[in-house]
């Protein structure tokens, strides 16, 4: 019981609560699919998080890792990496952020190395048993590792894989005194799969560009030493379109569209005959990974995120978006905003996720911000 009410609790914090004013007001209860560590879906950078947090098919930075990696042999430098700064559902919890550092190296003019590190902080966290009686205090913490590998196929086509460590320590260390079950950090490996195709002009950047993500195939994860209750990661298909207009040289508008699909079935209904559902229940904990992700299709787990960006001289940029779910997928959405600047070889981006609803259906992602800061570490060619 205790765990399912600390992994519960992670997953309101890290996704916001899901509870937007279209899901509170429903009457039918809506069966909305849920992962371990949702930390992976939040937006890792402060450009896309501008743009309604798009970014499988824009054009490639220092956090492409985290959105297709299969765009970093396209990118105008041959070395960068970034670093952003997200405090995290700053209306429910103060002391709650995201750190992201990325980056990648090309070795050629075909191929390139990237890395990258998320890091969740969950803040100050109390313990309770089944009574509220207060067993202890932690700090629950997640973060991931990449690192990944992409090349050129052609003028206009890349691939990449990436390979993911994940780590979820949210009772590292914690017993429950009624049934004895200690908990431990949960781990699992990954891997994103990613196409990135560029049919834009060579000097001014004009065209489109498309993308292929899928992202987080991998292990199950858990927190005791029972296989049976390990719970799936958030594996991800997702689709990225983007196009760029260049205006006398200096001006560049950009619109870029995703659409994701969560690889994740939906936790079994209840029919009100208990051996059914303890067989339904049964059967969705112990299918395996890759079956899995061919049952998911039969939910409606989408999300739609659209993005603008404009940019002026390569120097200043304005961007705004627009996000949004089916129910199954948490019914959230949100408008955001965000700016660019660069300096000499860097470049600072901040985003702003504007506030929506009121009171009991405030959305808790209102006023989240996100800083960024990038760094060429070779001049542009």
């Amino acid at each position: 019981m205790m765990r399912k009410k600390l992994l519960l609790s992670a997953c309101l914090i890290i996704q916001g609560c899901f509870l937007l004013s279209s899901a509170i007001a429903q009457t039918d209860p809506i069966n909305i699919v849920t992962t371990a560590v949702p930390f992976l879906r939040i937006s890792p950078d402060a450009r896309s998080g501008g743009m309604g947090d798009a970014g499988i098919a824009t054009s490639a930075d220092a956090n492409a890792g985290f959105w297709n990696l299969a765009k970093t042999p396209f990118a105008a430098t041959p070395s960068s990496i970034g670093a952003t700064y997200t405090p995290w559902l700053q209306d429910i919890a103060k002391d709650v952020y995201m750190i992201t550092l990325a980056g990648y190296h090309k070795l050629d003019e075909d191929q390139a190395f990237s890395g990258g590190i998320r890091y969740f902080n969950l803040g100050q966290i109390t313990f309770t048993d089944n009574n509220g009686a207060i067993t202890g205090n932690g700090r629950p913490y997640e973060f991931g590792v990449d690192v990944g590998y992409s090349r050129k196929l052609s003028s206009t086509l890349g691939i990449g894989v990436a390979l993911r460590y994940i780590n979820s320590s949210l009772a590292n260390g914690a017993v429950n005194i009624n049934t004895g079950v200690s908990y431990k950090a949960g781990n699992a490996m990954a891997a994103d799969l990613s196409i990135f195709g560029d049919n834009t002009d060579e000097y001014d950047g004009h065209g489109l560009t498309y993308g292929l993500s899928l992202s987080n195939l991998g292990t199950k994860i858990g927190y005791t030493d029972n296989a049976e209750t390990k719970d799936y990661i958030p594996a991800t298909m997702g689709l990225g379109v983007a196009y760029t207009w260049a205006f006398q040289e200096e001006h560049k508008v950009t619109l870029a569209l995703d659409i994701d699909k969560l690889l994740v079935p939906s936790f079994p209904e209840a029919t009100g005959d208990s051996a059914k559902d303890a067989q339904a229940i049964d059967e969705y904990h112990t299918q395996s990974v890759f079956s899995s992700w061919f049952k998911s299709f039969g939910d409606n787990a989408f999300s739609f995120a659209t993005g603008a960006e404009y940019t002026y001289n390569n120097q200043f940029s304005l961007r705004a978006g627009y996000y949004m779910e089916t129910k199954q997928m948490g019914d959230r959405s949100y408008f955001t905003a965000g700016v660019g600047m660069k300096y000499q070889t860097f470049t600072f981006n901040f985003s702003y996720l504007a506030p929506s609803g009121n009171g009991v259906t405030r959305n808790p992602l209102s006023n989240t911000l996100r800083f960024g800061v990038l760094f060429d570490l070779a001049p542009q060619e």
